[in-house]
């Protein structure tokens, strides 16, 4: 993706409310709610829902979600990602000649989080009922859309992947369901779909009850019994979302604001402490420097000690302190290193922002990951099934190691930035292990550089990817590069720029909101 792809967009300034999403018709759906008289709770929901149809290649009904919600002057957190099946074990999924989790298939995939997720959304915070604010999704769904140039691109690229890995009867309703009689869709194609119509219908209908309890979990259970899968009927009868305390960190006078693990959003605010005394250039080496190595070191440690907190065994409050920082910021030295976690025994995807004219507002990400997620889809359903559990670990005595109905580690992550107790607003940026690598490029860009929402989306990014390894968007100068390079980074230049994530913010105004979204796709904003 060469650089004049990139657009010179503004941000834009909203009197009562707005909706910014990576795709347009998900953005209108959300919006035709709002002006329906539903609050930004009703609104996110229901983009989220439109997401699930019109981009596919990111995330489906069958996916986990995590929310951040501003809510009556109040931050609210919502965990509702999926727990691997009571019948799963290391030992079972070995017997199956497995030496680590595999990325397709009924074997990664854990409960299904999303439906329940939105229920709970609109029962504790929501004006209108579940079927009221999927209805705008199910429309697009029976009716059909024209698909967009980034979702036909994942479109192409993900079917020639999986139809090369995905051999075998469990995977013919996904391609029954996503491609033109084994063609894949492209940018430009109608597409259409009655069975995620019906599904979504019954799922608004019962209140997500059919997924989990009803007709839907029938289909989902009969599915994973026919194919030697784990998920049974009482994994999915007894799963519920999780309100959360959101977890937050101090810079420079604002709060950032994560949902605490599984998540991987602990890794921002832990990469953000150590760099908060300091005072940064815009776009200076040693900036770049500082904060790829930040990022380094806190996923040194995140990487091997988060999973479910239920299962952590270092608190998440010691990752956050003062005495992390002292142990960690000397690690940061002038010359790239590789880093190693900490022994603490001896120390210590879709992305949506919503807002309405009552001051309401909602970061909300859901993914099924890795694209369409694990190749699977419940006959005559639609529903696409997440392969979260390709995260866990078969080592024993790895941290986030695979154990029945556990929650494991978690890519997905919602922020959200408040200042003396007020909300200014959410963000995010999506995609994989870039997502915190986002969240504290856009913070800095806002906090250390002052820029407005567009321009901190649009500003050039950076990707630590493994070791001294570091990926740089064709936007950096080449002396960016070549000076990094000289530090002892492995420097890449991705001249298509699809890898660096896709954000979204909002902030609040005096007369409203100011809002941005991710040029490196089509992202979209609706407002009033």
């Amino acid at each position: 993706m060469n650089n004049e792809f990139f657009s010179k967009r503004q941000s834009v300034y909203a009197k009562n409310g707005v909706i910014a999403t990576s795709e347009g018709l998900a953005s209108q759906a959300g919006l035709e709610i709002l002006k329906k008289g539903g609050n930004a709770i009703d609104a996110a929901v229901a983009t989220a829902a439109a997401l699930t149809v019109v981009e596919p290649t990111s995330n489906g009904i069958g996916s986990d979600c995590f929310a951040l919600v501003y809510f009556n002057d109040k931050l609210h957190g919502m965990n509702s990602s999926g727990y691997s099946s009571k019948n799963i074990n290391i030992e079972e999924v070995k017997k199956r000649g497995f030496d680590e989790m595999p990325t397709g298939g009924v074997v990664p995939i854990t409960v299904p989080g999303t439906p329940k997720g939105w229920a709970r959304l609109i029962q504790k915070f929501g004006t209108m009922s579940l079927i009221e604010v999927l209805t705008p999704a199910i429309k697009l769904a029976r009716e059909g859309f024209i698909i967009s140039e980034t979702v036909g691109f994942y479109f192409e690229r993900a079917m020639k992947a999986y139809k090369a890995r995905h051999i075998g009867e469990e995977y013919n309703h996904f391609f029954k369901v996503f491609t033109k009689d084994g063609v894949s869709y492209k940018s430009g194609d109608f597409f259409k779909s009655d069975y995620h119509a019906e599904t979504l219908r019954e799922i608004g209908e019962s209140n997500s009850d059919s997924f989990y309890t009803g007709k839907l979990s029938k289909k989902i259970v009969s599915f994973m019994e026919k194919h030697n899968g784990f998920i049974d009927a009482s994994d999915l009868a007894e799963f519920d979302a999780e309100f959360v305390e959101p977890i937050s960190i101090n810079y420079k006078g604002y709060d950032v604001c994560e949902i605490p693990p599984n998540g991987q959003g602990i890794t921002a605010l832990m990469a953000l402490n150590l760099l908060k005394d300091e005072e940064f250039i815009k776009d200076d080496i040693n900036t770049l420097h500082r904060q790829i190595e930040a990022l380094k070191i806190a996923f040194s440690d995140t990487l091997k000690y988060v999973t479910d907190s239920k299962f952590m065994k270092v608190n998440p409050n010691f990752l956050l302190s003062d005495e992390y920082v002292k142990l960690r910021k000397k690690d940061i030295g002038n010359v790239a290193k590789k880093h190693e976690p900490i022994d603490y025994e001896k120390a210590g995807t879709v992305y949506l922002a919503t807002a309405d004219k009552d001051g309401n507002m909602v970061s909300f990400i859901q993914s099924n990951y890795m694209g369409f997620g694990s190749g699977i889809v419940i006959d005559d359903t639609g529903i696409a099934m997440q392969n979260r559990g390709h995260t866990f670990s078969l080592d024993e005595n790895h941290h986030n190691k695979l154990e029945p109905r556990k929650r494991t580690f978690h890519t997905i992550i919602p922020g959200f930035i408040m200042k003396d107790g007020k909300a200014l607003g959410p963000f995010g940026v999506m995609g994989g292990f870039m997502q915190p690598q986002g969240h504290l490029q856009v913070v800095m860009n806002m906090i250390d550089f002052k820029m407005d929402p567009q321009s901190a989306l649009d500003a050039p990014r950076f990707r630590w990817d493994e070791g001294l390894k570091v990926g740089l968007e064709s936007k950096f100068d080449n002396y960016v590069a070549q000076k990094l390079q000289q530090l002892g980074h492995h420097i890449t230049i991705d001249l298509y720029g699809g890898g660096f994530g896709r954000g979204q913010i909002i902030l609040k105004e005096k007369n409203g909101y100011k809002a941005g979204t991710e040029t490196r796709c089509d992202g979209f904003i609706a407002y009033y």
